[in-house]
């Protein structure tokens, strides 16, 4: 209704958004899709008093919330991005943490993975808006590697000539801070809280998706330390970590011959690590998920040309193809063809 008819519905709908806090992100989801099924030229006239308001909300204590806002402001820049972009860089220096959180992931909602308008703006400001990398402030440090995430995935060319600069910022945030893991006591029961493992994430998502899409930008052995300690981090990183490991197998071998020995410890602890007996059912699926995951990227390694010259990688084939456990699972992953893994299958041991 409010698109047939914009200049008797859009002011109705703003109100409502001003004066119904209960309906808020349902009216916030109207008005996102007026801004995204409207032309330019009609939304024009509405621009500015559409652009006050979603700032007089960019503070909102509610997550679900603010992101719709940052979704309206990215669409609503769309509309007019000589003019809105500048505001957006402003809005980082005016702001609280919530605030620069939003206008971050605004930024996000104007990368979009075909060519636009707003293209060579955005190329010449994105690095204003990715030194939020450094931001004390730990949300908006993990909008910001979201927001270079679906720049190296939908765009990579925005950010190909950053990587210098931005790849320090990116590869601290993979380091576990023991500062950020707190305690908590639940009943009887004592929980550990990792304050910093969702930037962790962020972080490891944005390695993996720089190895599809800005390969030639990296420094692989570099990247293979980071690579090396996310092996051993928690069960979501683990997973990644297990299919970059894969890939860079297959993309750069002989970086990944180097540090094999290295590499092999972290694999075969996971293969050989067994659930506490007594453990709930989802402690023996994960660790099962896990294992498999881990025995894909042995897998990917034992198809690496001349890596049957490394002794640890040797000893943990033969590990492997002797315990029926890990055969099995070896196999499995395999496809179920050859029955195991022997000197003529995976791996020239001669």
């Amino acid at each position: 209704m409010a698109v047939g008819s914009l200049s008797d519905y859009l002011p109705f709908l703003l109100t409502e958004i001003s004066t119904q806090p209960r309906r808020q992100y349902l009216l916030l989801n109207s008005l996102k899709e007026v801004i995204s099924a409207c032309a330019a030229s009609s939304l024009s006239p509405h621009v500015e008093s559409i652009w006050s308001l979603l700032l007089q909300h960019c503070e909102c204590p509610e997550e679900g919330t603010r992101n719709l806002v940052a979704e309206c402001l990215g669409k609503l820049t769309l509309v007019n991005a000589a003019q809105l972009l500048p505001r957006l860089k402003q809005q980082l220096r005016a702001g609280s943490p919530l605030a620069r959180s939003m206008v971050v992931t605004a930024v996000k909602f104007t990368i979009v993975d075909h060519p636009a308008p707003i293209d060579a703006l955005l190329k010449d400001c994105i690095g204003d808006f990715l030194q939020t990398l450094q931001d004390d402030d730990l949300n908006v440090r993990r909008v910001s590697l979201v927001m270079f995430n679906s720049a190296a995935h939908n765009k990579p060319s925005l950010i190909r000539g950053l990587l210098a600069t931005v790849l320090p910022h990116l590869y601290r945030e993979t380091q576990i801070r023991k500062d950020l893991i707190r305690e908590v006591e639940m009943g009887p029961f004592k929980h550990t809280v990792d304050d910093g493992l969702d930037v962790r994430k962020a972080a490891f998502e944005c390695m993996y998706t720089l190895l599809d899409s800005c390969m030639e930008g990296l420094d692989v052995l570099l990247f293979l330390d980071h690579v090396e300690e996310g092996l051993k981090d928690h069960y979501d990183i683990r997973m990644l970590t297990f299919l970059m490991l894969a890939r860079l197998a297959s993309l750069c071998p002989a970086a990944v011959l180097q540090r094999l020995d290295r590499l092999i410890e972290p694999l075969k602890a996971t293969c050989t690590t067994k659930v506490k007996a007594g453990s709930v059912k989802q402690e023996f699926e994960k660790q099962e998920e896990l294992r498999r995951s881990a025995m894909r990227a042995v897998a990917a390694l034992l198809a690496v040309p001349e890596v049957e010259r490394s002794p640890s990688m040797a000893d943990f084939a033969n590990q492997i193809r002797t315990n029926a456990d890990m055969a099995s699972i070896y196999q499995s992953v395999q496809g179920g063809e050859g029955g195991g893994i022997g000197p003529a299958e995976s791996m020239d041991m001669s």
